[in-house]
């Protein structure tokens, strides 16, 4: 790690005036400011408050491509880092940056750390969380799998779908509200049984906006009441009448593509690989092995 000529300078002198200063910026746009100095820090146009409920230990690094991780911990405060934003997954894989800062001269600084959050575990009131470096990004799997589904996500840049355009979503205020997991409509008319299943749900607006669940079961009940059920619960149970969207669902096969989207050409899977039985196959002695299609 290289500092700046003046935060050596101060470092050198003996008695020093530093503190740690940690800037988390939240995927839906939120920055949090937090510093364990006991007075407020500002700069970058970052307010970093002191005795906010968080910290850290001591930065460990290394050379080459090893991953550089720490651990950052705090009390549950209302006023910075909730129990409720946590279990809402509102700071999983968060931005991180951390600075050693002259507190008397917030000028000299040096950026220690840059990374995301990892694992976040919460206990007695307070939370633990892993800081993971740059370097983290290089032990993920890269790369496609060869198989008969597709391996697009539907309305991304490879599947190419828009899925604002008429029949294909929905933004509606939800009605009813069990365990944040199923959520009932009385007049949800227009769409088919089970168009929605396996597609997204966005939580649009009220304290539980931004969070997303994937549709398990999509039912019509009786006359146009309708029935959304997600494989898990959300962080943060939606309120009746907060704004909902939600997206058709794809079963990635090449069938649902071509009639359910016409968008075959986009189609990102390879519907005819052989499968495992092809792995059992052997020739037969009372038949023509030619490799041409047989009439029984």
């Amino acid at each position: 790690m290289t500092y700046p000529q003046a935060l050596k300078d101060h470092l050198a002198g003996g008695a020093t005036t530093v503190a740690r200063a940690f800037a988390v910026t939240r995927k839906d746009g939120m920055v949090l400011g937090f510093t364990d100095h006991d007075r407020d820090l500002t700069f970058d146009g970052i307010a970093f408050h002191a005795g906010s409920g968080m910290t850290a230990k001591a930065i460990q690094q290394g050379t080459g491509l090893s991953v550089d991780n720490t651990e950052t911990f705090g009390a549950l405060r209302s006023d910075a880092i909730t129990e409720e934003d946590i279990l809402a997954g509102r700071y999983d894989g968060a931005e991180v940056m951390g600075w050693l800062v002259n507190w008397a001269d917030v000028s000299v600084r040096a950026l220690q750390f840059r990374g995301t959050l990892g694992e976040i575990v919460r206990s007695g009131g307070a939370f633990n969380a892993e800081l993971r470096g740059l370097s983290e990004g290089l032990n993920q799997p890269q790369g496609l799998i060869y198989h008969a589904r597709c391996s697009a996500v539907l309305g991304d840049g490879r599947c190419g779908f828009d899925l604002d355009q008429p029949g294909y979503s929905e933004e509606r205020p939800v009605e009813t509200v069990t365990d944040a997991r199923v959520f009932g409509f009385a007049d949800f008319a227009g769409y088919e049984d089970r168009w929605f299943e396996k597609g997204r749900f966005r939580v649009l607006t009220g304290a539980a906006a931004g969070l997303v669940g994937s549709v398990k079961n999509d039912r019509l009940r009786k006359g146009t009441a309708r029935e959304v059920e997600l494989w898990q619960a959300l962080g943060m149970a939606p309120a009746p009448g907060d704004f909902v969207r939600i997206e058709a669902g794809c079963d990635k096969r090449s069938e649902t593509c071509r009639l359910k989207f016409a968008n075959f050409d986009n189609f990102r899977g390879f519907p005819d690989i052989p499968g495992e039985d092809w792995l059992m196959s052997r020739p037969v002695g009372a038949s023509v092995n030619d490799g041409g299609s047989r009439r029984g």
